[in-house]
């Protein structure tokens, strides 16, 4: 029942009336009779602690007690409206706007997870509920919610507002029939439905067990404790944060925890993406540098934004031309100006050349401290102790007791020498932090919850949400945006991976992803083009668009992209990479009718160069997969 308003009087001497009397045992009886449908198992006994309320339509009120965390799917936007609570490292308070929660099963679980009350040692309780009241009322809590909320309120406990999360970027995903479950939780872990969950998923989120969520290991915990205690303290500089090891150990989800642990204790914080395949803020194939200040509480794919420094190498793998690969990363690394501490993301290749590529990393990037994460039996790596590179052959530098096994160039040796000073350096001066990552499936790169490649698709589709307009409720397809005309003698044109003849050179770019670059080197053309570079240049890259079409008589191509206009006038050459465009772009846009552009059914696939669209089903049948049929 409701609790009765006001102070409840004392009961008098023995001398009750009837009227209370019976009063008093028509509550007990209603109680009693409450009690028996838990125990029958027909409503589950409320959780401690955790409580949910509606607090308006597609808004709700979460009260968590302290330490308590809730382990979700779904998107939301959170609030912190009294105490403090933590998701994926970055403490959030009353004095922050809400922000974007992403949490979809494609991904580890986020979770919400109340901090210890910081106040004031005498601080009246009454002042922390009236404040509590107070907040809620400001954000036009419903009073039956706030009255249930403060019921169950303490001075130490976090309450917290959930929104209904519905961007430009979510709605353009869920509008792909591939990707329309992309935030839905696979199935309901448990057979009963509370009525928290009712009004969690009201709000676009499921709880789920902890165990989906980030479990952080003690020598992880241990090597974050010790890095913002370097990044905070300084005292020998700023630090530089290499992370690597193999494929699906958690390098990108460990990143982002550490860099929203560091902003909670400064503004900014560097970040160099050189994982081409699995890149954090651009599409894939990118080396980039980016300044994080506000956390990032998603996967990649909600995240996009164009760095401080970009170069789209336009493969994702280096295995074909590591040389190039060197250069983009020291092209890229030299936009760092070492005010604030830089973390470096590096490939999962560590076997074989790519583990003598990343020891020439290592004494490029000179970092101060290295994370090397493997499983406990290094199976994939040795430890990459100071010792190890020092002594041990890169691929284009020298170790003490091994010469190097390939020969650079000779402006590129010049150059490394230049910069870096003599090959045969000192012992490289760095911490190496180990972490033994204890979640499921660590190390397996088979075990993913998803294919990288559908995660790549998934990054590109989440640039071009950016083309949707913000304030509209509905979605455009991308064949009704109207794409820029670019005269073929206004940019220059390299295809990077492969030798096309220049006959079949528009039969390549038609249909294509391209990236939108800016050479040093002015465009001269004695006539209308199309402009050929013989050679792919390190140089930078201003953004990503598709190539719609090509008009040979009127010589333009038309350019679909998302890059603001006054970019666009930077834009002097198109990049062709082995990046796809993602299939569902071709299949699954609404509106086409009849036979649908670059889609066939019938062609002759002997033809040099040809291929049928691939269906993607790298899903391993198991609980944990994403399921999803991405034709």
């Amino acid at each position: 029942m409701p609790a009765r308003r006001g102070r409840p009087r004392r009961a008098s001497a023995p001398g009750r009336s009837a009227t209370t009397a019976r009063g008093g045992r028509s509550v007990a009886a209603w109680r009693e009779f409450a009690a028996s449908f838990v125990r029958a198992g027909m409503v589950p006994p409320a959780d401690t602690g955790l409580a949910a309320v509606e607090a308006a339509e597609g808004a709700a009120v979460l009260l968590l007690a302290p330490q308590q965390a809730l382990t979700f799917t779904g998107k939301c936007r959170l609030r912190c409206l009294y105490g403090a609570v933590r998701v994926l490292g970055f403490a959030i308070g009353p004095h922050q706007p809400g922000l974007p929660v992403f949490s979809p099963p494609t991904h580890c679980a986020l979770a919400l997870e109340a901090l210890p009350a910081a106040r004031p040692p005498a601080a009246d309780p009454r002042q922390l509920r009236a404040a509590a009241r107070a907040a809620m009322r400001a954000h036009r809590v419903r009073r039956q919610a706030r009255v249930k909320v403060m019921a169950r309120f303490s001075p130490e406990c976090a309450v917290v507002l959930l929104e209904h999360l519905d961007t430009p970027v979510t709605r353009f995903l869920l509008s792909l029939p591939p990707l329309s479950r992309l935030f839905e939780a696979q199935k309901k872990e448990e057979s009963s439905f509370t009525t928290e969950d009712a009004v969690l998923a009201s709000v676009g989120i499921v709880k789920c067990s902890p165990d989906n969520g980030l479990l952080v290991s003690k020598s992880m915990f241990l090597a974050l404790e010790e890095l913002i205690q370097a990044c905070c303290a300084e005292d020998e500089g700023v630090p530089v944060i290499m992370v690597c090891g193999p494929k699906s150990i958690g390098k990108s989800t460990f990143n982002r925890y550490l860099i929203n642990l560091l902003l909670n204790h400064l503004p900014s914080v560097e970040y160099m993406e050189c994982d081409i395949g699995q890149t954090e803020f651009t599409p894939p194939g990118c080396v980039s540098l980016s300044s994080v200040t506000e956390p990032f509480l998603g996967p990649p794919f909600t995240h996009q934004h164009t760095p401080r420094k970009m170069v789209y190498y336009g493969q994702t793998s280096c295995e074909q031309d590591t040389e190039r690969y060197i250069d983009v990363v020291k092209y890229v690394f030299n936009s760092y100006k070492k005010e604030v501490p830089l973390v470096i993301n590096t490939m999962g290749w560590v076997k074989g050349e790519g583990l003598l590529l990343l020891t020439d990393m290592i004494r490029l990037l000179a970092p101060t401290h290295v994370v090397q994460m493997d499983v406990y039996d290094w199976k994939a790596m040795a430890p990459l102790t100071p010792e190890y590179v020092h002594l041990a052959p890169g691929l284009y530098t020298k170790g003490k007791q091994q010469g190097k096994s390939k020969q650079m160039n000779l402006s590129a040796a010049e150059s490394w020498k230049s910069s870096e000073g003599e090959e045969d350096a000192s012992v490289p001066d760095y911490k190496l932090l180990y972490i033994h990552p204890e979640f499921p499936r660590a190390g397996v790169a088979g075990e993913a919850r998803v294919h990288s490649s559908i995660l790549r698709d998934m990054s590109i589709l989440g640039y071009l949400g950016h083309l949707q307009p913000p304030h509209t409720g509905s979605v455009l397809p991308l064949h009704s945006f109207v794409p820029y005309q670019v005269p073929f003698n206004a940019v220059a044109l390299r295809v990077i991976h492969t030798d096309v003849a220049p006959t079949n050179i528009m039969y390549a770019v038609n249909a294509s992803w391209v990236g939108l670059c800016r050479i040093p080197d002015e465009i001269r053309c004695q006539n209308d083009g199309p402009v050929l570079l013989t050679q792919t240049p390190v140089c930078d890259c201003l953004g990503f668009g598709i190539v719609r079409g090509v008009e040979m008589e009127k010589k333009l191509y038309h350019v679909l992209t998302p890059v603001p206009p006054e970019n666009l006038r930077q834009v002097n050459c198109l990049l062709l990479g082995n990046i796809a465009i993602p299939n569902c772009v071709l299949v699954s846009q609404e509106g086409i009718e009849g036979e649908i552009p670059y889609v066939t059914s019938e062609y002759n696939y002997n033809i040099l160069g040809s291929g049928k669209l691939k269906k993607k089903k790298h899903f391993k049948k198991r609980e944990y997969s994403y399921q999803c049929d991405y034709t």
